[in-house]
């Protein structure tokens, strides 16, 4: 794949845009104890940092998941959508929504270790990596929003942004160092390495599964239904369900708050992210359990966080319109 160069064009209409971005102010960044910006002093320029290289796994990786879903016309059934959109819910709302995002990056609000263990093995059936790396990679983005050191900021252009950040590393050195810095509270957990490292056998396992429960139901063609749609089709989508809020969150909406970044909300993206696309309200509060705060602003991830909380799963839920921690 050929290097993909910022879009000097897309930056130079977002700094159009946002040329009062220096008189922004965060209304409340209270920020996760592990995710804690760089001081001026420690930041690191682009210059300095290793030369982009190929990451082939994330390539080759992605690559097979869009090819396998051109099948998706040949083996349609109603029965492959209706367990599409499940696991769609399940592995991107609960997973990553909810899990690696709300409880895991800015630890919004504490459960269980066994229902924190479940939760993260979860998110790893989204086909986003593992739990540690999401974590490192979001905390950063945070850290360092439309600024330099975004992983994913569409100042670099709207593709970048989107999805072509993923297909480039600096290095396992450097990847390993900017895990360290990142995500050390989860590196240190033995138990939340273990699941990272099942991140592929994870969906070999599944789509076994999914295969025999096909088979058994309906042969070989509901085999293959269920194996082209549960899972490539259902990996893309939510693949790019979560990039739209690097991208099109950033790019197009509205904002409640002033905020040193270009965050906007996005009915749209919240609406296919289960309340994730009310990004401009995350960024002035990041880690506050709602995403929405207007009352047309449905976040159905919250609504989970508050059935958990209901039912004793989930406590030092983070509200700070309703009164800071509720348990």
């Amino acid at each position: 794949m050929a290097s993909v160069a910022p879009n000097k064009k897309i930056h130079k209409e977002f700094k159009a845009k946002s040329s009062h971005s220096s008189n922004r102010t965060s209304q409340h960044v209270e920020l996760h104890p592990a995710q804690v910006s760089e001081s001026p002093a420690r930041q690191t320029h682009e210059e300095d940092l290793p030369p982009r290289v190929p990451n082939w796994p994330n390539i080759i990786w992605l690559a097979i998941l869009h090819v396998g879903c051109l099948a998706a016309p040949f083996v349609f059934s109603w029965e492959a959508v209706a367990l599409t959109v499940f696991l769609h819910w399940l592995t991107g709302g609960i997973g990553i929504c909810l899990g690696f995002h709300r409880m895991l990056t800015h630890g919004s609000f504490q459960t269980y270790r066994p229902i924190r263990y479940l939760i993260a093995f979860i998110g790893g059936l989204a086909g986003e990596g593992s739990s540690i790396d999401w974590v490192a990679n979001h905390r950063k983005h945070h850290a360092h929003s439309d600024q330099e050191g975004d992983p994913h900021s569409p100042h670099d252009g709207p593709w970048w942004s989107h999805m072509f950040w993923l297909a480039w590393y600096r290095g396992d050195e450097y990847h390993q160092k900017h895990i360290k810095r990142w995500a050390p509270d989860l590196l240190k957990d033995r138990y939340l390495r273990w699941i990272a490292n099942l991140f592929i056998p994870s969906h070999f396992m599944l789509a076994g599964l999914i295969a025999v429960a096909g088979y058994a139901y309906g042969g070989w063609f509901m085999a293959a239904s269920l194996i082209v749609w549960a899972m490539f089709v259902r990996l893309v989508f939510v693949l790019h369900a979560t990039w739209l809020v690097n991208s099109a969150s950033h790019m197009w909406g509205y904002r409640n708050y002033q905020t040193t970044d270009d965050s906007r909300n996005n009915w749209w993206v919240a609406l296919i992210t289960y309340g994730e696309g009310w990004h401009n309200n995350h960024h002035a509060y990041p880690r506050m359990a709602p995403h929405g705060h207007k009352w047309w602003e449905f976040d159905a991830t919250y609504l989970v966080i508050r059935l958990m909380r209901a039912c004793g799963l989930a406590w030092n839920v983070v509200d700070y319109k309703r009164g800071g921690a509720q348990h």
